[in-house]
């Protein structure tokens, strides 16, 4: 296309932002008129993402809808492409981030306007990461998203949010620290950081092991994998429910989507002799965090925990490095972008009634809010893999792909589905059904119109996707099966 497109998706919000940093309405209309604006530009960008995946070709082999232009000399170039598994995140994003909009008149209650321009600031910077075809440009905007989260988390989030905020922000900048050192390295060792130049010309087996290391201490961190997931139940406790799903949704997947594209794509020698690493590190956040997540008072907490286990099997899936785990991993990570985003939005709804996520705060609220129950029942069960949900055609594949590779890993990881539906069903249980004995729950109004919206639109297609994953599946298969051929040609040739 002659039309930036993909220029068009990354700077629409931003311009959003600016446009409402600018205006000068009243101050009692001030709030009302900045959030038309952020919703009008979320969802128009919305539809340009539909469109780009309707024109987008899921049977081409090469990256599309290509805008390479000069920046820093000439040294460094602004270049973005898109292939089927970077299309499907950039709608995911532009999915989530109206939502989050519109969810935002209750959970908000001071500098509405200043949250406004912080969500569409970072719904650019992600955009921009699932576009980068260049090493330089990926790293600033995968970095950049840390200062509008950092920013969400300290200025709108709980009593420790200054805490969590710094807490979020340095292990996940310390970790990008060496990633950063990498990609110098690699410009010094090939002259290029052009992510497709060096799929072409691939880089010496000397060097991928450090690098893989470098490029891991990021993604290991963001993902986040065990034993560096701390900061995420801090986070995601502190942070106000719009900043929770973001954060769950879109930014623990830029390191997923990071692992497919860097790690295996540009360091396949040193992905293979990494792959039992991860594995152990998968696995142990598969059972561990699901054991931690039993033992949760914190409705936030046990939702956060049980993502790091969800992630764990992302990174299962990913470095199985066959067609099943790839694409299961994909799927898991779209799957739980909806789901664990709709578990936050339940868990702030009656949080902003009753002011508490406690869990023995609740009890019986099915006979006073019959509509959450039932949408509250469809994520849950579609967060424990229930057939018929899109999570159990993530975990399903990615189950597949792990008994291709080894019976005990995929024994094991198939412990973490028992203990999942352990943790969620006695979540639902404890919150949802048995005897009403708190009196102060009866003030508790079911769901409004805004919020019925917000979670039907959620569960949608996680429930479509589950029946009929065909969509999805197929705007991978080509990408993924190109990654992997390319991946063991070079792995047979070394050998």
């Amino acid at each position: 296309m002659d039309f930036p497109i993909l220029s068009s998706l990354i700077l629409l919000p931003t311009v959003g932002a600016l446009f409402i940093l600018l205006s000068k309405s009243s101050e009692k209309y001030n709030f009302k008129s900045s959030k038309y604006v952020a919703l009008f530009v979320s969802f128009v960008n919305f539809f340009i993402s539909i469109y780009l995946w309707y024109i987008f070709d899921p049977n081409s082999t090469s990256f599309q809808f290509v805008e390479n232009r000069f920046w820093l000399q000439g040294f460094v170039n602004y270049k973005v492409g898109i292939d089927g598994i970077s299309i499907l995140f950039i709608i995911l994003s532009t999915f989530i981030a109206p939502l989050c909009i519109i969810s935002v008149n209750r959970t908000i209650k001071v500098r509405l306007k200043d949250f406004l321009i912080a969500i569409l600031v970072m719904e650019s910077l992600m955009i921009g990461v699932f576009c980068s075809l260049d090493l330089v440009i990926f790293y600033l905007f995968f970095e950049g998203g840390l200062i509008p989260m950092f920013l969400i988390i300290g200025i709108w989030g709980g009593s420790r949010r200054v805490y969590s905020a710094f807490k979020f922000f340095l292990f996940t900048l310390l970790g990008s620290v060496l990633m950063l050192v990498a990609i110098i390295s690699i410009y010094w060792i090939t002259g290029t950081t052009d992510v497709t130049e060096l799929y072409n010309l691939g880089i010496e087996a000397k060097y991928q092991n450090l690098l893989w290391l470098a490029f891991f201490s990021s993604f290991a961190v963001k993902t986040p994998m065990w034993p560096v997931h701390t900061w995420l139940p801090d986070a995601h406790v502190e942070a106000p429910t719009a900043g929770s799903v973001l954060l769950a949704a879109i930014l623990l997947k830029m390191a997923g989507y990071g692992f497919i594209r860097f790690s295996i794509g540009l360091f396949p020698i040193a992905s293979e002799n990494f792959t039992f690493l991860i594995y152990i590190l998968s696995l142990v956040a598969i059972v561990y965090t699901s054991f931690v997540a039993l033992m949760q008072d914190d409705m936030k907490k046990l939702i956060a925990y049980s993502s790091v286990a969800h992630m764990g099997y992302v990174t299962l899936g990913i470095f199985t490095i066959n067609q099943q785990g790839l694409e299961g991993s994909i799927m898991q990570m779209i799957s739980h972008g909806l789901v664990s985003a709709a578990l936050f939005f339940c868990v702030g709804i009656v949080y902003d009634r009753r002011h508490s996520r406690l869990i023995n705060d609740y009890g019986g609220i099915v006979t006073i809010m019959p509509k959450y129950a039932v949408l509250f029942m469809v994520f849950t069960l579609a967060a424990i893999g229930l057939p018929g949900t899109s999570g159990f055609i993530g975990e399903f594949l990615i189950l597949m792909g792990a008994f291709k590779e080894s019976f005990l890993i995929a024994t094991i990881a198939s412990l973490g589905i028992v203990l999942g539906a352990a943790y969620m069903l006695w979540l639902y249980k404890r919150v949802v059904f048995g005897k009403l004995i708190n009196t102060d729950l009866f003030k508790m109004p079911d769901l409004n119109k805004s919020e019925i919206f917000i979670l039907t639109s959620l569960a949608l297609p996680a429930l479509f996707f589950g029946l009929y994953p065909e969509p999805l599946l197929n705007t991978i298969e080509t990408s993924i099966t190109n990654l992997i051929d390319t991946y063991k040609y070079t792995i047979n040739v070394t050998k």
